[in-house]
Protein backbone atom coordinates (compact mmCIF):
# COMPACT_ATOMS: atom_id res chain seq x y z
CA UNK A 1 0.00 0.00 0.00
CA UNK A 2 1.32 3.68 -1.26
CA UNK A 3 2.07 6.03 1.43
CA UNK A 4 -0.92 8.95 1.13
CA UNK A 5 -0.73 12.49 2.48
CA UNK A 6 -3.66 13.58 4.82
CA UNK A 7 -6.63 15.50 3.06
CA UNK A 8 -6.18 19.29 3.56
CA UNK A 9 -8.68 19.90 5.91
CA UNK A 10 -7.22 17.36 8.64
CA UNK A 11 -3.93 19.17 8.49
CA UNK A 12 -2.58 19.92 11.97
CA UNK A 13 -0.75 23.01 11.94
CA UNK A 14 2.80 23.02 14.38
CA UNK A 15 0.37 25.58 17.09
CA UNK A 16 -2.70 22.81 16.74
CA UNK A 17 -0.32 19.94 17.28
CA UNK A 18 1.07 21.25 21.04
CA UNK A 19 -2.03 21.94 21.85
CA UNK A 20 -3.15 18.58 20.68
CA UNK A 21 -0.61 16.85 22.38
CA UNK A 22 -0.69 19.62 26.05
CA UNK A 23 -4.52 18.09 25.91
CA UNK A 24 -3.26 14.71 25.66
CA UNK A 25 -1.19 15.27 29.08
CA UNK A 26 -3.27 16.76 30.82
CA UNK A 27 -5.90 13.73 30.45
CA UNK A 28 -3.88 11.03 31.08
CA UNK A 29 -3.71 12.85 34.45
CA UNK A 30 -7.10 13.23 35.00
CA UNK A 31 -8.63 9.97 33.30
CA UNK A 32 -7.19 7.37 30.67
CA UNK A 33 -10.55 7.34 28.62
CA UNK A 34 -9.42 10.54 27.11
CA UNK A 35 -6.24 9.52 26.32
CA UNK A 36 -7.47 7.63 23.00
CA UNK A 37 -10.03 10.99 21.61
CA UNK A 38 -6.69 13.29 22.16
CA UNK A 39 -4.73 11.00 19.75
CA UNK A 40 -6.72 10.77 16.97
CA UNK A 41 -5.49 14.05 15.32
CA UNK A 42 -1.84 12.93 16.02
CA UNK A 43 -2.10 10.11 14.74
CA UNK A 44 -4.05 11.39 11.28
CA UNK A 45 -1.08 13.36 10.74
CA UNK A 46 1.15 10.46 10.05
CA UNK A 47 2.50 8.93 7.17
CA UNK A 48 1.00 5.36 6.64
CA UNK A 49 2.62 2.29 8.41
CA UNK A 50 4.15 -0.03 6.18
CA UNK A 51 1.27 -2.66 5.84
CA UNK A 52 1.67 -6.03 3.92
CA UNK A 53 -0.80 -8.03 2.18
CA UNK A 54 1.05 -10.97 0.29
CA UNK A 55 1.14 -14.36 2.73
CA UNK A 56 3.26 -17.21 2.23
CA UNK A 57 1.85 -20.56 1.01
CA UNK A 58 -0.38 -22.79 3.38
CA UNK A 59 2.25 -25.25 2.02
CA UNK A 60 4.09 -26.25 -0.96
CA UNK A 61 2.09 -29.48 -2.22
CA UNK A 62 1.08 -28.06 -5.39
CA UNK A 63 4.42 -27.03 -6.58
CA UNK A 64 6.12 -30.46 -5.45
CA UNK A 65 3.60 -32.32 -7.23
CA UNK A 66 4.07 -29.88 -10.42
CA UNK A 67 7.93 -30.45 -10.43
CA UNK A 68 8.94 -33.50 -8.63
CA UNK A 69 9.07 -35.84 -11.61
CA UNK A 70 11.71 -33.51 -13.66
CA UNK A 71 13.73 -33.96 -11.03
CA UNK A 72 16.35 -37.00 -10.79
CA UNK A 73 19.13 -38.66 -9.32
CA UNK A 74 22.35 -39.34 -10.89
CA UNK A 75 24.78 -41.82 -10.47
CA UNK A 76 28.20 -41.57 -11.81
CA UNK A 77 30.88 -44.56 -12.71
CA UNK A 78 34.52 -42.89 -12.72
CA UNK A 79 37.63 -44.30 -13.00
CA UNK A 80 39.71 -43.79 -9.27
CA UNK A 81 43.35 -43.18 -9.74
CA UNK A 82 45.24 -44.88 -7.44
CA UNK A 83 47.87 -43.34 -5.14
CA UNK A 84 50.58 -44.65 -3.24
CA UNK A 85 53.75 -43.63 -1.82
CA UNK A 86 56.93 -43.31 -4.58
CA UNK A 87 59.54 -44.31 -2.10
CA UNK A 88 62.09 -41.98 -3.24
CA UNK A 89 64.49 -41.73 -0.38
CA UNK A 90 62.87 -37.75 -0.20
CA UNK A 91 61.29 -38.32 3.17
CA UNK A 92 58.86 -35.37 2.53
CA UNK A 93 55.50 -37.83 2.09
CA UNK A 94 55.41 -36.93 -2.08
CA UNK A 95 52.84 -39.63 -3.31
CA UNK A 96 52.87 -40.55 -7.59
CA UNK A 97 50.82 -43.69 -9.07
CA UNK A 98 52.02 -47.04 -9.05
CA UNK A 99 54.15 -46.64 -12.59
CA UNK A 100 56.23 -44.24 -11.41
CA UNK A 101 56.75 -46.47 -7.96
CA UNK A 102 57.18 -49.39 -10.17
CA UNK A 103 59.96 -47.36 -12.74
CA UNK A 104 62.13 -46.05 -9.70
CA UNK A 105 62.89 -49.68 -8.14
CA UNK A 106 66.42 -50.59 -9.59
CA UNK A 107 65.89 -53.29 -12.21
CA UNK A 108 67.38 -55.75 -10.20
CA UNK A 109 65.45 -55.24 -7.39
CA UNK A 110 63.46 -58.28 -6.11
CA UNK A 111 60.24 -55.67 -5.64
CA UNK A 112 59.84 -55.92 -9.21
CA UNK A 113 59.35 -59.49 -9.09
CA UNK A 114 56.95 -59.18 -6.39
CA UNK A 115 55.04 -56.31 -8.10
CA UNK A 116 55.21 -57.50 -11.83
CA UNK A 117 51.60 -59.34 -11.56
CA UNK A 118 49.79 -56.37 -9.68
CA UNK A 119 47.08 -55.55 -11.48
CA UNK A 120 47.86 -57.90 -14.58
CA UNK A 121 48.99 -61.07 -16.26
CA UNK A 122 51.71 -61.78 -18.58
CA UNK A 123 54.19 -59.10 -17.87
CA UNK A 124 57.90 -59.27 -18.83
CA UNK A 125 60.54 -59.25 -16.81
CA UNK A 126 61.46 -55.41 -16.43
CA UNK A 127 58.65 -53.83 -18.17
CA UNK A 128 55.79 -51.87 -15.92
CA UNK A 129 53.08 -53.88 -14.92
CA UNK A 130 49.47 -53.31 -16.81
CA UNK A 131 47.32 -51.66 -13.44
CA UNK A 132 43.58 -52.92 -13.43
CA UNK A 133 41.38 -50.21 -13.60
CA UNK A 134 39.84 -49.10 -10.18
CA UNK A 135 36.34 -47.51 -9.93
CA UNK A 136 33.74 -45.37 -8.34
CA UNK A 137 30.36 -44.21 -8.00
CA UNK A 138 29.38 -40.93 -7.72
CA UNK A 139 26.22 -39.38 -7.13
CA UNK A 140 24.45 -36.12 -7.88
CA UNK A 141 20.87 -34.43 -9.00
CA UNK A 142 19.62 -33.66 -12.21
CA UNK A 143 16.40 -32.64 -14.10
CA UNK A 144 14.47 -32.47 -17.17
CA UNK A 145 14.97 -29.55 -19.19
CA UNK A 146 13.05 -31.10 -22.27
CA UNK A 147 10.16 -33.97 -23.00
CA UNK A 148 13.57 -35.74 -25.45
CA UNK A 149 15.28 -36.05 -22.17
CA UNK A 150 17.61 -33.82 -21.73
CA UNK A 151 18.81 -32.70 -18.19
CA UNK A 152 20.86 -30.47 -16.49
CA UNK A 153 23.73 -31.38 -13.41
CA UNK A 154 26.71 -29.94 -11.96
CA UNK A 155 29.89 -29.94 -14.29
CA UNK A 156 31.85 -31.39 -10.74
CA UNK A 157 29.11 -34.06 -10.82
CA UNK A 158 30.35 -35.99 -13.63
CA UNK A 159 33.95 -34.90 -13.93
CA UNK A 160 35.98 -38.11 -14.22
CA UNK A 161 32.86 -40.34 -15.35
CA UNK A 162 32.67 -42.79 -17.32
CA UNK A 163 29.54 -44.15 -17.17
CA UNK A 164 26.10 -41.93 -16.08
CA UNK A 165 22.83 -43.64 -15.03
CA UNK A 166 20.04 -41.30 -14.24
CA UNK A 167 16.80 -42.50 -11.65
CA UNK A 168 13.55 -41.20 -12.14
CA UNK A 169 11.20 -40.13 -8.97
CA UNK A 170 9.66 -43.54 -10.07
CA UNK A 171 12.82 -45.74 -9.61
CA UNK A 172 13.37 -46.19 -13.09
CA UNK A 173 16.77 -46.29 -14.16
CA UNK A 174 17.88 -44.82 -17.68
CA UNK A 175 21.61 -44.59 -19.36
CA UNK A 176 22.66 -41.49 -20.51
CA UNK A 177 25.41 -40.02 -22.43
CA UNK A 178 27.53 -36.23 -22.01
CA UNK A 179 26.64 -33.51 -24.56
CA UNK A 180 28.52 -31.23 -22.97
CA UNK A 181 30.13 -29.75 -19.62
CA UNK A 182 31.51 -26.40 -18.79
CA UNK A 183 34.06 -26.09 -15.97
CA UNK A 184 33.98 -22.43 -15.19
CA UNK A 185 30.24 -22.35 -14.56
CA UNK A 186 29.94 -25.98 -13.11
CA UNK A 187 27.76 -26.37 -15.60
CA UNK A 188 27.11 -30.34 -17.51
CA UNK A 189 24.48 -31.43 -19.75
CA UNK A 190 23.28 -35.09 -19.98
CA UNK A 191 20.78 -36.91 -23.04
CA UNK A 192 18.87 -39.39 -22.24
CA UNK A 193 18.11 -41.82 -25.25
CA UNK A 194 14.50 -42.63 -24.84
CA UNK A 195 10.73 -43.45 -26.67
CA UNK A 196 9.34 -41.88 -23.40
CA UNK A 197 8.55 -38.52 -23.12
CA UNK A 198 9.74 -36.76 -19.65
CA UNK A 199 8.01 -34.23 -17.28
CA UNK A 200 10.47 -31.54 -17.72
CA UNK A 201 10.91 -27.26 -16.03
CA UNK A 202 11.74 -24.49 -17.21
CA UNK A 203 14.47 -21.56 -16.21
CA UNK A 204 13.06 -18.67 -14.56
CA UNK A 205 13.16 -15.72 -16.94
CA UNK A 206 13.06 -13.35 -13.85
CA UNK A 207 15.97 -12.95 -11.11
CA UNK A 208 14.33 -14.10 -7.78
CA UNK A 209 13.98 -11.37 -4.89
CA UNK A 210 15.50 -12.01 -1.74
CA UNK A 211 13.48 -13.44 0.72
CA UNK A 212 11.62 -14.93 -2.09
CA UNK A 213 10.35 -18.90 -1.00
CA UNK A 214 12.36 -21.43 -2.71
CA UNK A 215 12.00 -25.19 -2.99
CA UNK A 216 14.97 -26.97 -3.84
CA UNK A 217 14.29 -30.91 -4.51
CA UNK A 218 17.43 -33.59 -5.25
CA UNK A 219 19.11 -36.87 -3.66
CA UNK A 220 20.91 -35.68 -0.62
CA UNK A 221 23.23 -39.06 0.51
CA UNK A 222 21.08 -41.04 -1.85
CA UNK A 223 18.08 -40.06 -0.84
CA UNK A 224 16.55 -39.32 -4.42
CA UNK A 225 13.22 -37.13 -4.40
CA UNK A 226 14.11 -35.17 -1.18
CA UNK A 227 12.16 -31.96 -1.12
CA UNK A 228 13.22 -29.29 1.14
CA UNK A 229 12.07 -24.99 1.27
CA UNK A 230 13.48 -22.15 2.40
CA UNK A 231 14.19 -18.22 1.26
CA UNK A 232 16.37 -17.30 -0.81
CA UNK A 233 18.86 -15.29 1.26
CA UNK A 234 21.22 -12.99 -0.97
CA UNK A 235 21.74 -12.65 -4.67
CA UNK A 236 25.43 -11.88 -6.25
CA UNK A 237 27.66 -14.44 -3.74
CA UNK A 238 31.34 -14.36 -5.02
CA UNK A 239 32.91 -17.68 -3.17
CA UNK A 240 35.87 -17.77 -5.02
CA UNK A 241 34.40 -21.26 -6.85
CA UNK A 242 35.30 -19.59 -10.52
CA UNK A 243 35.83 -16.58 -12.75
CA UNK A 244 31.98 -15.84 -13.27
CA UNK A 245 30.94 -16.30 -9.90
CA UNK A 246 27.06 -14.64 -9.01
CA UNK A 247 25.67 -17.48 -6.59
CA UNK A 248 22.37 -17.04 -4.93
CA UNK A 249 22.27 -17.66 -1.24
CA UNK A 250 19.28 -20.21 -0.23
CA UNK A 251 18.73 -20.98 2.95
CA UNK A 252 16.50 -24.66 2.27
CA UNK A 253 18.26 -27.46 3.58
CA UNK A 254 21.26 -28.06 0.87
CA UNK A 255 23.52 -31.60 1.48
CA UNK A 256 25.92 -33.43 -0.35
CA UNK A 257 23.90 -35.26 -3.14
CA UNK A 258 21.89 -32.31 -4.04
CA UNK A 259 24.49 -30.94 -6.09
CA UNK A 260 23.02 -30.34 -10.03
CA UNK A 261 19.28 -30.33 -8.44
CA UNK A 262 17.00 -27.65 -9.15
CA UNK A 263 16.19 -24.87 -6.86
CA UNK A 264 12.35 -23.79 -7.63
CA UNK A 265 9.95 -20.72 -7.44
CA UNK A 266 6.62 -21.13 -6.23
CA UNK A 267 5.77 -20.89 -10.27
CA UNK A 268 7.46 -24.18 -10.60
CA UNK A 269 10.44 -22.37 -12.45
CA UNK A 270 14.21 -23.10 -12.03
CA UNK A 271 15.71 -20.22 -10.24
CA UNK A 272 19.38 -21.48 -9.74
CA UNK A 273 21.16 -25.30 -10.30
CA UNK A 274 21.91 -26.08 -6.99
CA UNK A 275 25.98 -26.24 -6.69
CA UNK A 276 27.85 -25.78 -3.30
CA UNK A 277 27.23 -25.24 0.34
CA UNK A 278 28.88 -23.27 3.49
CA UNK A 279 29.45 -26.01 5.88
CA UNK A 280 32.13 -26.05 8.64
CA UNK A 281 31.01 -30.02 9.73
CA UNK A 282 29.76 -30.91 5.55
CA UNK A 283 26.51 -30.84 6.34
CA UNK A 284 23.72 -28.49 6.04
CA UNK A 285 24.30 -24.91 8.63
CA UNK A 286 21.48 -23.18 6.03
CA UNK A 287 23.85 -21.66 3.61
CA UNK A 288 23.84 -23.05 0.30
CA UNK A 289 24.92 -21.58 -3.47
CA UNK A 290 22.66 -22.03 -6.53
CA UNK A 291 24.15 -21.13 -9.88
CA UNK A 292 21.36 -18.87 -11.49
CA UNK A 293 19.25 -19.50 -14.06
CA UNK A 294 20.23 -16.31 -16.62
CA UNK A 295 23.92 -18.09 -16.02
CA UNK A 296 22.49 -21.88 -16.36
CA UNK A 297 20.14 -21.11 -19.43
CA UNK A 298 23.02 -19.11 -21.70
CA UNK A 299 25.55 -22.19 -21.01
CA UNK A 300 23.11 -24.95 -21.82
CA UNK A 301 21.45 -23.97 -24.90
CA UNK A 302 25.60 -23.36 -25.86
CA UNK A 303 26.15 -27.23 -24.63
CA UNK A 304 23.02 -28.29 -26.36
CA UNK A 305 24.08 -26.68 -29.57
CA UNK A 306 28.09 -27.40 -29.56
CA UNK A 307 28.86 -29.37 -26.69
CA UNK A 308 31.07 -26.49 -25.30
CA UNK A 309 30.69 -22.71 -24.14
CA UNK A 310 32.22 -20.24 -27.10
CA UNK A 311 33.49 -16.84 -24.82
CA UNK A 312 34.58 -13.83 -25.77
CA UNK A 313 38.05 -12.71 -24.87
CA UNK A 314 39.29 -9.63 -24.06
CA UNK A 315 43.39 -10.64 -22.79
CA UNK A 316 44.32 -8.83 -19.73
CA UNK A 317 45.52 -9.23 -16.27
CA UNK A 318 42.74 -7.33 -13.61
CA UNK A 319 42.31 -6.19 -10.17
CA UNK A 320 39.95 -4.69 -7.75
CA UNK A 321 40.27 -0.72 -7.82
CA UNK A 322 40.45 0.28 -3.83
CA UNK A 323 40.02 3.18 -2.42
CA UNK A 324 43.83 3.39 -2.19
CA UNK A 325 44.06 2.76 -5.94
CA UNK A 326 41.27 5.38 -6.87
CA UNK A 327 42.74 7.89 -4.79
CA UNK A 328 46.37 7.74 -6.38
CA UNK A 329 44.37 7.68 -9.83
CA UNK A 330 42.29 10.12 -9.16
CA UNK A 331 38.89 8.22 -9.20
CA UNK A 332 36.27 9.52 -7.25
CA UNK A 333 35.03 6.45 -6.53
CA UNK A 334 36.65 3.10 -5.93
CA UNK A 335 35.41 0.80 -9.46
CA UNK A 336 36.01 -0.94 -12.50
CA UNK A 337 38.52 -3.10 -12.97
CA UNK A 338 42.53 -2.22 -13.14
CA UNK A 339 44.30 -3.32 -16.09
CA UNK A 340 47.44 -5.01 -14.10
CA UNK A 341 49.27 -6.85 -17.53
CA UNK A 342 48.04 -6.20 -21.44
CA UNK A 343 48.61 -10.17 -23.02
CA UNK A 344 50.44 -10.13 -25.94
CA UNK A 345 48.59 -10.69 -29.48
CA UNK A 346 45.21 -10.25 -27.56
CA UNK A 347 42.97 -8.10 -28.64
CA UNK A 348 42.59 -5.75 -25.52
CA UNK A 349 46.76 -5.28 -27.27
CA UNK A 350 45.94 -4.38 -30.59
CA UNK A 351 43.12 -1.73 -29.41
CA UNK A 352 45.79 -0.03 -27.35
CA UNK A 353 44.74 -0.53 -23.82
CA UNK A 354 47.80 0.00 -21.56
CA UNK A 355 49.28 -1.18 -18.23
CA UNK A 356 47.03 1.08 -15.82
CA UNK A 357 44.01 1.72 -17.53
CA UNK A 358 41.07 1.27 -15.27
CA UNK A 359 38.16 -0.11 -17.19
CA UNK A 360 34.85 1.50 -16.53
CA UNK A 361 32.15 0.16 -18.55
CA UNK A 362 31.19 -1.86 -21.52
CA UNK A 363 29.21 -0.82 -24.24
CA UNK A 364 27.61 1.57 -21.49
CA UNK A 365 27.50 -1.18 -19.31
CA UNK A 366 28.84 0.29 -16.02
CA UNK A 367 31.50 -2.29 -14.29
CA UNK A 368 31.69 -2.19 -10.76
CA UNK A 369 34.48 -4.97 -10.34
CA UNK A 370 36.86 -7.53 -12.46
CA UNK A 371 34.15 -10.48 -12.29
CA UNK A 372 31.43 -8.25 -13.27
CA UNK A 373 33.80 -7.25 -16.43
CA UNK A 374 34.69 -11.13 -16.86
CA UNK A 375 31.26 -12.00 -17.17
CA UNK A 376 30.47 -9.22 -19.29
CA UNK A 377 33.55 -9.84 -21.77
CA UNK A 378 32.37 -13.79 -21.62
CA UNK A 379 28.71 -13.15 -22.70
CA UNK A 380 29.91 -11.62 -25.73
CA UNK A 381 30.31 -13.78 -29.13
CA UNK A 382 34.40 -13.98 -30.28
CA UNK A 383 34.73 -11.18 -33.78
CA UNK A 384 32.40 -8.45 -31.73
CA UNK A 385 33.32 -5.31 -31.39
CA UNK A 386 32.57 -3.75 -28.56
CA UNK A 387 33.39 -0.02 -26.90
CA UNK A 388 35.51 -0.03 -23.86
CA UNK A 389 35.65 3.17 -21.28
CA UNK A 390 38.85 3.86 -19.54
CA UNK A 391 40.62 6.01 -17.11
CA UNK A 392 43.80 6.60 -18.07
CA UNK A 393 45.90 9.80 -16.82
CA UNK A 394 43.12 10.82 -15.00
CA UNK A 395 41.14 11.11 -18.19
CA UNK A 396 38.05 8.95 -19.88
CA UNK A 397 38.84 7.20 -22.99
CA UNK A 398 36.99 5.38 -25.10
CA UNK A 399 38.71 2.37 -27.01
CA UNK A 400 36.60 0.39 -29.78
CA UNK A 401 38.21 -3.92 -29.16
CA UNK A 402 37.43 -6.74 -31.44
CA UNK A 403 37.18 -9.64 -29.03
CA UNK A 404 38.60 -12.63 -29.34
CA UNK A 405 37.99 -16.70 -28.30
CA UNK A 406 38.75 -17.28 -24.76
CA UNK A 407 40.73 -20.46 -24.92
CA UNK A 408 41.21 -22.76 -21.50
CA UNK A 409 44.82 -21.02 -19.94
CA UNK A 410 47.09 -21.57 -17.27
CA UNK A 411 49.45 -19.36 -15.49
CA UNK A 412 52.03 -20.67 -12.49
CA UNK A 413 52.63 -18.35 -9.73
CA UNK A 414 56.62 -19.60 -9.33
CA UNK A 415 58.10 -17.17 -6.24
CA UNK A 416 61.55 -16.13 -6.16
CA UNK A 417 64.12 -17.24 -4.30
CA UNK A 418 65.33 -15.23 -1.45
CA UNK A 419 67.58 -11.91 -1.92
CA UNK A 420 70.39 -9.97 -0.08
CA UNK A 421 69.38 -6.44 1.03
CA UNK A 422 70.86 -3.25 -0.38
CA UNK A 423 71.30 0.19 1.47
CA UNK A 424 68.04 1.65 -0.04
CA UNK A 425 65.46 0.99 2.28
CA UNK A 426 62.09 2.62 2.38
CA UNK A 427 61.56 2.35 6.11
CA UNK A 428 58.75 4.55 5.25
CA UNK A 429 56.95 1.61 3.35
CA UNK A 430 58.20 -1.52 5.30
CA UNK A 431 60.49 -1.90 2.27
CA UNK A 432 63.94 -3.36 1.36
CA UNK A 433 65.21 -2.88 -2.43
CA UNK A 434 68.09 -4.09 -4.41
CA UNK A 435 68.31 -4.77 -8.38
CA UNK A 436 67.22 -7.49 -10.28
CA UNK A 437 71.00 -7.71 -11.03
CA UNK A 438 71.75 -8.13 -7.12
CA UNK A 439 69.34 -10.48 -6.37
CA UNK A 440 70.30 -12.89 -9.30
CA UNK A 441 67.54 -12.67 -11.34
CA UNK A 442 67.00 -12.21 -14.67
CA UNK A 443 66.06 -8.85 -16.35
CA UNK A 444 65.62 -5.34 -15.35
CA UNK A 445 63.98 -3.88 -12.51
CA UNK A 446 63.85 -3.68 -8.77
CA UNK A 447 63.39 -6.45 -6.50
CA UNK A 448 62.12 -6.38 -3.10
CA UNK A 449 64.88 -7.83 -0.71
CA UNK A 450 63.09 -7.76 2.88
CA UNK A 451 59.30 -7.02 4.06
CA UNK A 452 59.11 -5.13 7.55
CA UNK A 453 56.49 -7.60 8.88
CA UNK A 454 54.23 -4.89 10.37
CA UNK A 455 54.41 -2.70 7.16
CA UNK A 456 52.52 -1.17 5.13
CA UNK A 457 54.00 -3.61 2.43
CA UNK A 458 52.94 -6.16 4.58
CA UNK A 459 49.75 -5.50 4.88
CA UNK A 460 49.35 -5.33 1.26
CA UNK A 461 50.59 -8.91 0.95
CA UNK A 462 54.08 -7.70 -0.87
CA UNK A 463 56.46 -11.01 -0.75
CA UNK A 464 60.40 -10.69 -0.43
CA UNK A 465 60.82 -11.57 -4.28
CA UNK A 466 58.78 -9.73 -5.76
CA UNK A 467 60.10 -7.72 -8.87
CA UNK A 468 59.12 -3.53 -8.61
CA UNK A 469 58.20 -2.17 -12.68
CA UNK A 470 56.67 0.94 -11.63
CA UNK A 471 55.70 3.28 -9.41
CA UNK A 472 53.39 6.07 -10.09
CA UNK A 473 53.41 5.07 -13.56
CA UNK A 474 57.08 5.38 -14.11
CA UNK A 475 58.97 2.58 -14.81
CA UNK A 476 62.31 2.04 -12.46
CA UNK A 477 64.94 0.05 -12.90
CA UNK A 478 67.14 1.13 -9.33
CA UNK A 479 66.17 1.71 -6.10
CA UNK A 480 66.68 5.23 -6.42
CA UNK A 481 64.23 5.31 -9.02
CA UNK A 482 61.76 4.31 -6.91
CA UNK A 483 62.58 6.77 -3.75
CA UNK A 484 62.48 9.54 -6.24
CA UNK A 485 59.29 8.17 -7.61
CA UNK A 486 57.90 7.91 -4.10
CA UNK A 487 58.98 11.44 -3.27
CA UNK A 488 57.35 12.96 -6.02
CA UNK A 489 54.05 11.66 -5.37
CA UNK A 490 54.71 12.85 -1.53
CA UNK A 491 55.26 16.12 -2.70
CA UNK A 492 52.18 16.13 -4.86
CA UNK A 493 50.20 15.09 -1.80
CA UNK A 494 49.50 11.77 -2.45
CA UNK A 495 47.70 9.52 0.07
CA UNK A 496 48.62 6.68 -1.66
CA UNK A 497 51.41 5.71 -3.97
CA UNK A 498 50.66 3.02 -7.06
CA UNK A 499 53.23 0.14 -7.28
CA UNK A 500 53.50 -1.85 -10.55
CA UNK A 501 54.50 -5.54 -9.03
CA UNK A 502 55.21 -8.90 -10.58
CA UNK A 503 55.50 -12.03 -9.08
CA UNK A 504 56.42 -15.34 -10.94
CA UNK A 505 53.83 -15.02 -14.37
CA UNK A 506 51.50 -12.08 -12.85
CA UNK A 507 51.75 -8.84 -12.31
CA UNK A 508 49.60 -6.50 -10.30
CA UNK A 509 48.96 -3.17 -8.83
CA UNK A 510 49.51 -2.10 -5.36
CA UNK A 511 48.25 1.07 -3.35
CA UNK A 512 50.60 1.82 -0.15
CA UNK A 513 49.25 4.79 1.83
CA UNK A 514 51.93 7.69 2.51
CA UNK A 515 52.51 9.53 5.74
CA UNK A 516 51.57 13.58 4.52
CA UNK A 517 54.96 15.40 4.21
CA UNK A 518 55.09 18.31 7.14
Amino acid sequence: MQNQAPKRGKVISLRGRRAGLLAGAMALGIAGAFTAQTAIPFQQALAAPVDVQNAGPVDFTSVVKAVQPAVVSVRVKEEIQPQMMGFRGNGNGDSGNFEDFFNSLPKDSPLRRFFKGFGGQGQSEGNTPQRKHQYGMAQGSGFFITDDGYLVTNHHVIDHGTEFTVIDNDGKEYSAKLVGADKRTDLALLKVDSDKKFTYVKFADDAPQVGEWVVAIGNPFGLGGSVTAGIVSARGRDIGAGPYDDFIQIDAPVNRGNSGGPAFNMKGEVIGVNAAIYSPSGGNVGIAFAIPASTASDVIMDLEKGGKVVRGWLGVQIQPVTEDIAESLDLKDPHGALVSEVQDDSPAKAAGLETGDTILSVDGKSIKDPRELSRVIAAYDPDTDVKVSLWRNGKEKDVEVKLGRLKDTASADNPNGLVEPSNATLNELGLALTTAKEAGMEGDGVVIAEVDPDGPAADKLLNQGDRILEVAGTKVSTPEDVVKAVDVAKKDGRKAVLFRVERGDNTRFVALPMKKVG
